[in-house]
Formats: C-alpha cells, structure tokens, sequence
C-alpha cells in the first residue's frame, strides 16, 4: 500500500516538476515563492566542545522517505542519457538546466574526458558546449582522442562546439571581421533539418562568438545562415549537428525547441527522469549498500543536509546518527534554534557538537580563501571521525553535496581554473577514514526542494537561504576572529529582518552582507570615524548556477543600510553588489 502511494505522488510531482520549471525571464533572472519565516527554538544546548548534545526526536504525521546513490550517476543506469562536454562555457549549466526541464537526463562532463569514461555511461547524445577559447589557439581545449569519429550517438556542437566539430572534421574557422554579440536573425536554409523541424523560416537567436567557420567539413551542409556568416550545419549521415548560436539561453525563444528536436527527434530519449522518480530508486540503492553498518550525517539545517538525511533515514532508519556542529562561524543563535528546529520539525537523531575553539585556531591568521576551505573541510572530517569511532560502528559519512558543488569545483581547464573548493567536495583531505555517501550528488537546488516537498520535509527548512558550508569564514573577507564574527553577526541578522519585514525574503534566492578588508572615514555626530565597510549582497536564482542581483527597492536598502551602520558599532559604509553570475560568483570567497 505504501508502495502504490508512493509511485502515485511520484507520478503528480513529476507532471508537475516537467511543467513548472520553464525560464522566462532573462538568463539570469528567477524569482521563487513566498518563504514563512524561520521559527526560533527553546532547546538547551550545553556549550561545551567534550559534550555531545543527543536529540532522538520523533515527528507526527508524514513518514520521510529516502534513499542514496553511489557517487556520481549510479541511480540514473535505468534512464537514458545525454552527456554534455563542457569548454568551459559560462553557459554550460544552462545547457543542462534545459535539458533537465524536459525531463531528461544529463550529465556533465570536462571536455578532457576520454572516450571509454563517455562510453561507460552510455549516453544517447553529446552534447558540445561554448567555451571563450579560439580553436587555432596553440592551448585551446580540444577532445580527447577521436571522441567524433569513434561516438555512435547523436552528437550536437553549440558555438564553440561547432567549430571544434569544424576543426577537427577538417573544415575552416577564422577570426570574424564582425564578430557577433546579442541579438542576431537567424534563416533557416534547410527546412527539412531534424534540428529546425517545426521552426518558423527566420527566428530570433543569442550570438556569443569572435570567429566563424567559413568552410564546412567534407560531407557537411549548411542549415542555417545569419546575415554575416554561417550559424548551423549537420551531417546526417553521421549525425552531428552544430549551431554557433546558444539555443539554451533565454534570449533565444525557440531554444528549447531546438534542444528538444535534438533529444526527441535525433536522440530518440526517453523523458522518463525527474527528481522526484529517483526517490523509490534510491531507497533500493542504499538499503543494498548500506547492509548492516552504521552512518553518520554532516547536518547544517540547511536544504540540502536536511534531504540527505532525510533521503538516508527511511532506507536504514536509526542506524544513521546526524551531527550537528557549531563551528563557531554560524549565524546569530542559529546552533540553538536549529536542533530546535529538528526537535520539533524532524524525525532524525541529532547530535550536536561544539567545536568552535578548533575551527576558529585552525583559521588564525588565514586569508586565502581556498585555504579557508580546506582547513575548514579538514577539521569538519577530524570532528565527524571522532564521533564516528564514539559511536561504534560507522563505516559512512553522508552529505548534502549537490551538482553546483561538483561542478564549481572541476576545472575544464586544470586545477588553477577551478572556481571555488567547496569544503564538502574540493576542500576534503586527500585521506579519509570514512566512505562518502552523497545521495544529492546529481541534483540541482531547485530540484532538491521537488524532492523534500515530496518527502514531507517541512518549509521552515525548505525555504531558508543557501548558507555555506564553511559558515561566515567566506564571508569575511581577509583573516576570521572573533571581533570580525561579532560584526558580520549583528549585520546578518539585520539584513534578515529587514527583508521579511518587508515581505521580500521569499523573493530572493540568498541575500546576506560581506565584511570587506577595507575601512573608510566617516563622521557620526561630531566625531571622526574610520571603521569597516559592509557589501549587501542579494541576488535572485533558480538552482545557484547562474544568478541575477535583486532589485531591491531602494527604501529597503536605505533601511538595511541606516541599521547596519547606527546599531553595529565598527561599521560606517555600506556598498551594493550589483554584479551577476557569471562573471561573479554568489559568495563572495
């Protein structure tokens, strides 16, 4: 019985996932729905770095169900596939977000990737992505091996990726006299081409390129022309196509369709994958690896923490103990109210653990912030390995890791390009006493939200802010003490208040200040003062891969800003972040 309501509420949340995820706004710009605002706790924790704090909490209602994978795509062998290979695009996970709306698989992979790697996943379609190098550079990114000759599936090259199709196939790609940016209009010469099936004869498409090809490889035609170059060409035969136009962003408004000519009418997919499907699959997966040992959960009270465990607890239920620590970097009170928050909310055994004191001396004195991450990844495992061997039997850690994560932190271009360690993924010691289990690996935020409102994951949780695993440390720019911490404390708490007294918090996907390295002169009453400078950062956001700043009404942030300055003392200028993602990132470190 439980079995057949469980495929029946998959079955709605997917119809409903595949409908309601649609862009339509600009590439950067998503707004989400109203979010309740976060309830406090009267738990009492005992403040003490040798004490554990042990929570079993029961919760009414809604059972949680829950499952894992192995590491990367283990779940998704019974889904067909498209591999996407990234040139290092800043549109690369907008190709995927696209191809996921259509309730198809994908992964995405470095354009370095041999050929047995791809073949193993046995992928329905390659996709090529754009990237910002030329293809006749002497260190441009190229395929390894002979992936075209040598793929018997569908292959589709999108701006850069049509001309390394050109490249390497023996055609001719030059510098542009005119090179195209923005807006261009597009004519479709082949009506009858599997990609433009369906299309009108001329359409409007994003353009995003310096160099053109100007002669199309032995055995291709073109398909389609801008008024300054060629824009599309295939081979049926052998079944590449290319574009030099990105059909993936919105800008382009009959993109998806021509994404979904490629997977529907070349691929032949199945549209069989959604967040929510991989539920049932999971909890098969873990009940079979986990056997009999015991696991411990890195909790945050965070979305994706929260689903992990979730995810793991119906599979082996009290076998999994989740742990809770204070690092010493988390927001005002948000240790307390959050084993609060699980006490009431929650069915899961907590254990909370301050370790303020050892985050806190293995940061002194830091200021890179990719050594930040790694000292802070580095202690989070020597935590959770103590407690592991106090309780006996643990084999496993679980994670929240998500998709963004693994992707910001793999360089297509070597280790100097990666984008940011995240400390649960690149900020990890090289040697661990504890197997990983990471069932959210290959999901998106947005997606992860499908999946806890299906398990029953209350809102209050849902609908918090992504806050980073290494706490407040990134968000204080330069070295973290406690003189620091006390002012990007008190400025957080504002910025929160400030946005659900006006009805904004929901609105946004993350919104929080930076406490920069620099301190300016001011004048408060009739003293000078020389005091620090706070960054607001608020930025609107589907999945955390690519991000527009908030327009935040301009009363709101003169409140922000009033208060930031007249109630934390040590604080006398405040800055807007207007930048988007990319070229920026989220966080600031």
């Amino acid at each position: 019985m439980r079995k057949k309501k469980l495929q029946e509420s998959l079955s709605v949340v997917s119809g409903r996932f595949s409908r309601g995820l649609g862009w339509q706004q600009s590439p950067y710009e998503f707004s989400s729905g109203p979010s309740p605002a976060l309830t406090g706790g009267d738990a009492k924790v005992i403040n003490c770095s040798a004490i554990m704090i042990k929570i079993n909490v029961r919760r009414e209602g809604r059972r949680i169900y829950s499952g894992r994978h192995k590491p990367l795509s283990a779940h998704s062998n019974s889904h067909d596939r498209i591999i996407i290979i990234d040139f290092g695009s800043q549109y690369t996970q907008l190709i995927a977000r696209r191809i996921r709306e259509s309730s198809v698989y994908c992964e995405i992979l470095p354009y370095n990737t041999s050929l047995e790697v791809i073949l193993s996943r046995n992928p329905k379609g390659v996709i090529l992505s754009g990237g910002p190098a030329s293809v006749y550079d002497d260190d441009a990114p190229k395929l390894s091996s002979d992936i075209l000759g040598r793929l018997v599936c569908p292959i589709f090259g999108i701006c850069y990726g049509l001309q390394i199709i050109a490249f390497e196939l023996g055609g001719q790609v030059q510098p542009s006299s005119n090179r195209e940016y923005g807006y261009a209009r597009l004519v479709v010469t082949d009506p009858d081409s599997p990609i433009f099936r369906g299309l009108p004869g001329e359409i409007d498409v994003w353009m995003s390129h310096g160099d053109q090809v100007n002669r199309v490889p032995v055995g291709f035609h073109v398909t389609a022309r801008s008024s300054d170059a060629l824009n599309a060409f295939e081979d049926l035969s052998r079944r590449i196509f290319g574009v030099q136009f990105h059909p993936e962003v919105a800008h382009t408004p009959f993109g998806k369709q021509i994404l979904q000519n490629f997977l529907f009418n070349v691929c032949r997919v199945k549209a069989d994958w959604s967040p929510s499907a991989i539920i049932s699959e999971q909890i098969k997966t873990i009940s079979a690896l986990a056997g009999d040992e015991k696991v411990i959960c890195g909790l945050s009270g965070g979305v994706d923490s929260t689903v992990a465990a979730a995810l793991v607890h119906e599979a082996i239920g009290e076998r999994q103990t989740c742990i809770f620590v204070d690092t010493g970097l988390l927001r005002e009170g948000e240790f307390e109210s959050t084993i609060s928050l699980f006490k009431r909310k929650m069915s899961l055994n907590v254990v909370g653990v301050n370790a303020c004191e050892l985050f806190l001396k293995a940061l002194d004195g830091v200021i890179d912030p990719e050594e930040k991450r790694r000292r802070i990844g580095r202690i989070f495992i020597e935590v959770f390995e103590k407690e592991a061997r106090a309780i006996g039997g643990v084999e496993s850690l679980v994670q929240g890791t998500l998709y963004p994560d693994v992707i910001e932190s793999t360089s297509v271009r070597g280790p100097s390009a990666v984008i940011k360690s995240h400390h649960n993924v690149g900020g990890l010691p090289a040697r661990m006493n504890l197997k990983l289990i990471e069932p959210l690996r290959e999901l998106f935020k947005d997606e992860v939200r499908v999946i806890g409102r299906e398990l029953g994951i209350p809102e209050d949780f849902l609908t918090r802010h992504p806050f980073p695993g290494p706490g407040l440390a990134v968000r204080i720019l330069g070295e973290v003490n406690h003189d620091h911490l006390k002012l990007i404390r008190a400025a957080d708490r504002i910025v929160e208040e400030e946005l659900k007294l006006a009805n904004l918090y929901g609105s946004v996907w993350q919104a929080f200040p930076v406490l920069l390295p620099v301190s300016t002169v001011g004048v408060m009453g009739d003293f000078r003062t020389y005091e620090r400078v706070v960054a607001v950062r608020a930025v609107t956001s589907i999945d955390g891969m690519t991000a527009d700043w908030a327009r935040l009404p301009h009363d709101v942030l003169g409140r922000i800003s009033s208060r930031l300055v007249s109630e934390v003392r040590g604080i006398n200028r405040v800055v807007f972040d207007i930048s988007s993602k990319p070229p920026s990132t989220i966080e600031w470190e």
